[in-house]
C-alpha cells in the first residue's frame, strides 16, 4: 500500500486533524523562508499531540547537521528530509551524526537531468517534487522508468491521488498545499486525501 505524508503542520488543530485521518507521516518545516515554518519548541508540542504511530519528518533547507540532529535527539522528528542544495558529501556527514536516522532527499524535477541526479543520491529515499511547497505539478511523464523507489510530491490533492498512484507507482505521496484552504490545513481534505491513498 502507498504511504502518505501530510506536511507543513504548524497548529494544534493540524495535529488533531492528522490524528483523525491517520496518515503514515506528518511533516514539520524548519525553513524560515517557508510560510509553514515552525519553531522547534512548537514542533515538540505538536509531536506530543500526534499519535505515536504517526512518524514525524523534519524538512530542512541547507541546515547545519548539528541543528537537525538536535531535533532527532529531542524526539521531535524521526526522519530527515533535505530540500536544499545538499549533496552526497553532506549526507555522509549527517549520517555520522545520526547513523540510525532515515534520510530523504527532495529534488525539483524540471528535466531528465534532475531525475539522474535524484537516481544517484545516497539518501535512503528520494522525493520528486516541483519545488519547495509550490503546490504545482511537474511533468510526471518525465518519470518514465525511474530506477529506484520514490516519493511523489507537488500538485497532489484528493481528487488526483488515486489516478497518480495507479499511473506512476510511488512508494509514498506527500501533500501540503493540496490539503489546505486559504493557506490553512483543511480537515475534510486531509481525511479525503488519506482515504484516496488507501482506496
Amino acid at each position: 500500500m502507498v504511504k502518505i505524508k501530510i506536511c507543513g503542520l504548524s497548529q494544534s488543530c493540524d495535529a488533531e486533524y492528522v490524528n483523525e485521518a491517520m496518515p503514515d507521516y506528518a511533516g514539520f518545516v524548519f525553513w524560515p523562508k517557508s510560510r509553514r515554518s515552525i519553531a522547534p519548541q512548537k514542533a515538540k508540542k505538536l509531536r506530543k499531540i500526534l499519535k505515536p504511530s504517526i512518524v514525524t519528518v523534519g524538512v530542512f533547507v541547507n541546515e547545519t547537521p548539528e541543528n537537525i540532529v538536535a531535533l532527532v535527539t529531542l524526539g521531535v522528528i524521526s526522519i530527515i528530509q533535505l530540500h536544499g542544495n545538499e549533496n552526497n558529501e553532506y549526507i555522509a556527514r549527517l549520517r555520522k551524526f545520526c547513523p540510525a536516522c532515515e534520510i530523504w532527499q527532495a529534488f525539483t524535477i524540471r528535466s531528465r537531468d534532475d531525475l539522474e541526479r535524484a537516481a544517484n543520491s545516497t539518501a535512503d529515499t528520494v522525493l520528486l517534487d516541483s519545488g519547495k511547497g509550490t503546490g504545482k505539478t511537474f511533468d510526471h511523464n518525465l518519470i518514465g522508468s525511474f530506477p529506484r523507489p520514490f516519493i511523489l510530491a507537488g500538485g497532489l490533492e484528493p481528487k488526483n491521488i488515486l489516478e497518480t498512484i495507479r499511473k506512476y507507482h510511488p512508494i509514498s505521496i506527500d501533500l501540503s498545499s493540496g490539503v489546505e484552504t486559504n493557506g490553512a490545513k483543511d480537515k475534510a481534505k486531509i481525511l479525503a486525501a488519506v482515504m484516496a491513498a488507501r482506496s
